[in-house]
């Protein structure tokens, strides 16, 4: 650390010595002053990016998985063969390798997200957080809108295939009990 050698001081006016000294003090205490304004947004940044870090790691994971152990081959074998089969499977490839995309722009984003909600500096890739945000959403709005439809009309064909995947979604969040009697 170098040490700055202090103006000289006129001793003949002293008064000049204290002449726009206020202007630097001045001016930070005007920054100060934005601090308020400023730590809502920093505080709900670190919320937001702390919860976005439990939520995909807890559910979103969860729910790739999912669909893809249960929902995505209930319909495959429920489809009738020929071409509803080809464009359940058409759906299932597509939807399995945007789980992957996602997933792999999470990972990207993931070590970042965990600095902002630590408050800690970092040059969080806004760019693709956008396009996690956007493709995700396009992901879901294609979920919704075609796959899901078209699975209740192929699985509703048949009680036992829903009642089937019904019990087996419910089996796998029934925690195990260790208990001895």
């Amino acid at each position: 650390m170098s040490k700055s050698t202090p103006p000289a001081v006129n001793t003949d006016a002293p008064l000049t010595n204290f002449s726009h000294c206020h202007e630097g003090i001045l001016k930070r205490l005007s920054a100060l002053d934005e601090l308020p304004a400023l730590l809502a947004p920093a505080a709900r940044a670190r919320q937001v990016a702390e919860q976005s870090v439990e939520f995909f790691r807890e559910a979103i994971f969860e729910h790739h998985l999912e669909e893809e152990r249960e929902l995505f081959p209930a319909v495959l074998a429920s489809a009738r063969p020929g071409e509803e089969t080809e464009r359940v499977q058409g759906m299932v490839r597509r939807l399995t390798n945007e789980h992957r995309t996602l997933e792999g722009l999470w990972k990207r984003l993931e070590s970042d997200l965990k600095k902002v909600a630590k408050g800690h500096s970092t040059d969080l890739d806004v760019g693709e957080l956008q396009r996690l945000v956007t493709d995700y959403s396009a992901h879901a709005r294609f979920e919704e809108a075609e796959f899901l439809p078209l699975s209740e009309t192929i699985l509703g064909r048949n009680s036992n295939h829903m009642a089937a995947l019904g019990l087996s979604l419910h089996m796998r969040h029934v925690k195990p009990v260790a208990a001895y009697i």
